[in-house]
């Protein structure tokens, strides 16, 4: 009899044990979540996390915390990110061809391997992008001029590393061609430069298309297929250059961070990515949404690396 009764009491006690010891993970969130944004506000870092933001509500019943640390073009955000609490309430921007060359430039307080990346979730197709009234057309237009004008076709873009100068590097390289490329300080900026007739076109992003429609025009995305905001814009590939780029942005969290947060984390992020409304949302504004969890992202960043060094040694900005 007393057997009997030490397992009856046993086995609720072990379940409450269980729970006592799993319940802050079981729960997670239990408060809000601070996102750092290591860019200033208004830009595409910062749009992408203002559509989030509703989605994480709606799905997790705690704010997601917008904030800016910027500097260094995103640099001072990462140098301090392992320096945050890693209680899975922390986490911060992170963008590529940025986290892979700037430490390779010089010392910028951190190293890639030290950012613990937990998802991608989209990137902005870089794009050839021209004025509306432009006489290019067609790519092969600027093409034309630009062999029979080496170095006068000049384009504007976002600094210098960028994806959009890395794209122009490999572009320049595969097309046979001279080109100009004019590094401005944003995409905004760039933006200005061609709107007011300061270069003859840019190496923009989609979602330059999406915002200035009525102002300008692209002729090729940097996609595997066409972009479904664009679908009378082909992608270079289709054209016979090989060129898949742009600029990725995804999630990191602290080093210290436990696995099952990391893990808890990129699921939730991806649940948001995976939800019809928020794509509908993201590709009207010229994003093009990826799918790489925790579990991929190594992989992921060791397929990205070499062409991103590959292309910055191209274009100098890397020995």
């Amino acid at each position: 009899m007393m057997t009997r009764l030490r397992r009856v009491l046993v086995v609720p006690l072990t379940a409450a044990l269980i729970m006592f010891a799993t319940g802050a993970s079981a729960e997670y969130p239990e408060k809000p979540i601070s996102y750092v944004i290591p860019f200033g506000p208004g830009g595409e870092s910062d749009i992408t996390a203002r559509h989030q933001q509703p989605f994480f509500k709606k799905k997790f019943a705690e704010d997601m915390i917008i904030s800016y640390k910027p500097g260094g073009g995103g640099a001072v955000g990462w140098a301090q990110l392992n320096e945050m609490p890693g209680d899975g309430y922390n986490i911060m921007g992170v963008n590529l061809p940025h986290i892979i060359v700037k430490p390779l430039q010089k010392d910028v307080g951190f190293k890639t391997d030290e950012l613990t990346l937990i998802y991608m979730f989209h990137y902005t197709p870089d794009a050839v992008v021209v004025k509306a009234d432009s006489p290019f057309k067609t790519l092969q237009d600027m093409i034309d001029y630009a062999k029979q004008n080496p170095g006068k076709m000049t384009f504007s873009g976002s600094g210098k590393g960028t994806a959009n100068h890395l794209a122009q590097v490999t572009f320049d390289k595969l097309a046979g061609v001279k080109t100009t490329y004019v590094a401005f300080k944003g995409t905004g900026a760039s933006v200005t430069a061609l709107l007011g007739k300061q270069v003859m076109g840019q190496w923009g992003y989609t979602s330059v298309g999406a915002k200035h429609a009525d102002k300008v025009r692209l002729l090729a995305v940097a996609m595997e297929q066409r972009h479904p905001r664009f679908p009378d814009v082909p992608t270079f590939k289709e054209l016979g250059f090989d060129i898949v780029s742009g600029a990725y942005r995804g999630i990191a969290v602290p080093n210290s961070t436990p696995e099952d947060i990391r893990e808890k984390l990129s699921a939730m992020i991806g649940e948001i990515n995976a939800d019809a409304e928020f794509k509908k949302k993201m590709e009207a504004d010229g994003f093009a949404l990826v799918h790489v969890d925790y579990r991929g992202i190594k992989a992921f960043m060791d397929e990205k690396k070499d062409g991103y060094v590959a292309a910055a040694k191209e274009a100098g900005v890397i020995k």
